[in-house]
């Protein structure tokens, strides 16, 4: 499904990672942890093609090259990205940014089933239904521009979902939502996710397949979810 290939990024003269290999196949679940400034973002960055980045490697998802290919194409093919930190539009509302969309994607949806899905995914998301009228992520804590995202992520059906750091600003109840939704997406859809988190609750609820540890900028191990346990147990020095 998807594959990166002795990847390599650089920003300028500065190497930000080197030789990432990853493979991930349908319904599987892979974390990334690592520390802070290990490249975990910059991998998920990476892959959208973020213009400040170079990069040389294969990036390919369902069996077609995607390393080269702009931030737009590769979102069209099915790849979902929530960033942590994601950037409130003004003068942009919900339900105009996400029909845009799925117009763009080929998949344009009529009022009367899109009023009765967003209210579906409302409830899903436990938010308010006026939140597809908001503006997107405008004047919004960092839990709601989180469940803000997944709510486009619902209406889109990405093959991909790449998450950084999704538990951001979310409390323990918000954090129980978002599991909640991404294991019944994964359950009714064909995708898989990659996310980037060290939340214990997250990582419990989510039951990962795979963990990759990012630390001197490249993939240092890979193993099952046992190994986040492990990470979380002893550290990162440790390794």
């Amino acid at each position: 499904m998807f594959q990166i290939k002795n990847l390599n990024v650089k920003t300028g003269d500065r190497k930000l990672l080197n030789n990432i290999n990853i493979e991930i196949n349908e319904n599987e679940i892979h974390v990334i942890m690592g520390p802070n400034g290990a490249g975990k973002s910059t991998l998920c960055k990476a892959i959208l093609s973020h213009p400040s980045l170079e990069k040389n490697g294969t990036i390919s998802f369902d069996n077609q090259d995607i390393t080269n290919l702009k931030t737009d194409q590769i979102a069209k093919l099915g790849i979902y990205y929530i960033a942590q930190s994601p950037f409130p539009i003004e003068g942009v509302k919900n339900v105009e940014l996400i029909r845009t969309a799925l117009q763009e994607k080929g998949s344009p949806m009529d009022i009367f089933t899109f009023n009765k899905e967003y209210k579906k995914y409302c409830e899903e998301l436990n938010i308010d239904k006026d939140f597809v009228h908001r503006e997107v992520n405008v004047n919004m804590s960092g839990g709601e521009k989180k469940k803000n995202e997944l709510l486009t992520m619902l209406f889109l059906k990405p093959k991909l979902i790449i998450l950084d750091e999704i538990d951001s600003g979310l409390d323990v109840d918000a954090i129980k939502d978002v599991a909640k939704v991404l294991n019944n997406y994964r359950k009714n859809n064909s995708c898989a996710i990659l996310i980037v988190t060290h939340q214990e609750m997250l990582l419990k609820l989510l039951n990962p397949t795979h963990v990759h540890l990012v630390m001197d900028k490249t993939i240092k191990k890979s193993s099952d979810a046992s190994l986040s346990k492990e990470i979380l147990e002893k550290g990162f020095n440790n390794f």
